[in-house]
């Protein structure tokens, strides 16, 4: 499970050294893809199979489920990260997420998320008012 927040910097060459507590599981491979709300999901090679498997059993005359499995695909790129713990951002991908030098590195179970520093910090203060008054309907049976 990943968890925590992390403010690592991307490189001249667009790699960024995933945070240590993060390496090990995802030693074996990862794939990085465009996520919601602009930020990129990495998820190890086991977790990116299960949501393709998921992915594959929508019916294809589904119009949003084709229209995701189209962007999700597509965007990605697989890596193994080097012995230092880098994996390179592709261009296509910085460029979605609007990444530049700053970053901000969270975990959400079982994904990584990327964000530009920036776009996290606005996105944390128009959210923690909501999360903060979320009383039901996000858990079942609640906490």
């Amino acid at each position: 499970m990943f968890l925590g927040t992390h403010t690592p910097r991307l490189d001249d060459k667009g790699r960024l050294i995933l945070p240590a507590k993060f390496r090990d599981e995802l030693a074996g491979g990862v794939v990085i893809t465009k996520g919601q709300e602009r930020c990129l999901y990495v998820f190890p090679m086991p977790e990116f199979q299960r949501i393709a498997g998921q992915l594959r059993e929508a019916p294809v005359t589904n119009k949003a489920a084709r229209a995701y499995g189209r962007v999700f695909f597509a965007s990605a790129h697989d890596e193994i990260p080097d012995k230092q713990g880098r994996v390179t951002i592709p261009a296509h991908l910085r460029g979605y997420a609007g990444l530049d030098r700053e970053l901000v590195v969270i975990g959400a179970s079982t994904r990584v998320e990327i964000w530009d520093k920036q776009s996290w910090e606005d996105y944390l203060a128009a959210s923690e008012d909501e999360f903060a008054d979320i009383e039901e309907g996000v858990l079942p049976g609640g906490l």
